[in-house]
């Protein structure tokens, strides 16, 4: 018998009120009781849908938590969970609104992506970018005003026989309202701690890349124009993010671990010497001041290979992380609460549709990273200097329409969009070596 502990956080906020929300029906009365260990993101928000419903919820969780958390910037497919949990206004009031991303791939070309292409579909035309503590206090305090009882603790897991797990007696005895009862389902939503995962020992699936990632929050930076607008710069090895919060930007550095090893002996020492080295980055925060202490994350692109068993299953980070590449995290860990609060009695079709999505997030930052996204870019723009007129600029716009489309959520699973990509992107790599552009 293994037990194993996650520290999570919660730090409720109880001054958003009900009024105005439509509760949906009740589920069927096979899962009564749902015990849920870590309340981040994907925790709350699966914790609030499953209370709406009708629920006995309890979250397990010990209230600690880091500052700074990678995150930060959202994509639009996310605002219609924030609508549905009765709190885009809130978030907007401590938030930035992004009207979309702009991709630097050198010194003298960029591209950017509005996500004003979005207008009349059935997302906004726009996402935002969000202190991460703040948003996370934000999601957890809808948990408890829709009555999710809390047990203010790390949770303690044991194996019972095959692939079961339960919570520990002493787990138990912290949430008395159980009665010494275990719930009906558990689930695991400590994030990349995958404590289900590793109790269980399941393996799990990784991505081709062994990135490392450092960040921080400064001031002095210049502002991305237009104001929100992320900015994503092709380094030398690796990439960058500039990502402007109300009062700072977060910029972070994404690069392997061996070229991370040149940059320096410390998180802070790479993190400088990444900004010094490329110029853009360089002449944007020459009057730059870190705000924080810098923050390292790795392990990325990983999925478990198996997300549910008798009586438990897995939701967000948990599940599986794609990249911080297109910002899909936030996204995808709200939206496994959503698919698991819809499929809580079917799991194997939740895991279905959790690794559909996961592996076309996958799919689609691979353009990203192998730099036939900017292959087609520039191979369009070329075609628009060629033959200038009403259909290259029709080309034009029906292409950065389509990656929004996919790099927003709307169409990131769309059949057309991906094989559309695959067809726009052969002909380009005849004009423009992709892998020149590629990011190393």
């Amino acid at each position: 018998m293994q037990a194993w502990i996650l520290a999570c956080a919660a730090i409720p906020d109880k001054q958003f009120s009900t009024s105005g929300t439509t509760v949906p029906s009740t589920m069927r009365a096979s899962i009564q009781t749902v015990g849920i260990i870590g309340s981040g993101p994907a925790g709350a928000t699966l914790a609030s849908l499953l209370a709406w419903k009708g629920l006995d919820v309890t979250l397990f969780d010990d209230g600690r938590r880091p500052d700074l958390i990678v995150g930060e910037s959202l994509v639009p497919a996310i605002v219609p969970v924030l609508r549905k949990l009765g709190l885009e206004e809130r978030a907007a009031a401590f938030s930035l609104r992004k009207p979309g991303v702009t991709f630097t791939f050198s010194p003298d070309e960029q591209v950017a992506f509005s996500f004003q292409t979005l207008a009349g579909s059935p997302l906004p035309p726009y996402a935002y970018n969000v202190p991460r503590p703040a948003f996370d206090r934000l999601l957890d305090g809808r948990a408890d005003e829709l009555g999710v009882k809390r047990a203010r603790a790390g949770a303690k897991i044991e194996r019972t026989d095959g692939d079961g797990l339960r919570l520990s007696e002493e787990t138990l005895s912290q949430a008395p309202w159980l009665g010494g009862r275990q719930p009906d389902l558990l689930v695991d939503a400590t994030g990349r701690c995958r404590l289900f995962a590793r109790a269980l020992r399941i393996p799990a699936e990784t991505g081709p890349r062994k990135d490392v990632a450092y960040f921080a929050h400064y001031e002095g930076f210049d502002d991305p124009q237009p104001r929100g607008q992320v900015i994503i710069g092709r380094l030398a090895r690796g990439w960058c993010w500039r990502i402007p919060l109300r009062d700072r930007l977060s910029v972070g550095v994404v690069t392997n671990k061996e070229a991370a090893a040149e940059l320096g002996g410390t998180p802070a020492e790479r993190l400088e010497a990444a900004i010094r080295r490329d110029p853009l980055l360089a002449h944007a925060g020459r009057d730059r001041r870190r705000l924080t202490g810098v923050v390292t994350y790795s392990n990325y692109q990983l999925v478990s290979e198996r997300g549910h068993g008798p009586g438990w299953v897995a939701a967000g980070d948990a599940f599986g992380f794609v990249d911080p590449m297109l910002s899909p995290g936030m996204w995808l860990a709200l939206h496994s609460a959503e698919l698991l609060a819809e499929h809580l009695e079917d799991l194997p079709a939740y895991s279905r549709r959790m690794r559909r999505l996961i592996k076309a997030w996958m799919g689609l930052i691979e353009y990203f990273y192998d730099g036939r996204i900017f292959a087609m870019y520039q191979t369009g723009m070329a075609f628009k200097q060629k033959y200038p007129g009403r259909i290259a600029e029709g080309i034009h716009e029906f292409f950065n329409h389509r990656v929004a489309c996919m790099a927003s959520g709307l169409t990131t699973t769309s059949r057309f969009g991906r094989a559309l990509l695959r067809f726009m992107s052969r002909p380009a790599g005849l004009r423009t070596d992709p892998a020149s552009l590629a990011i190393r």
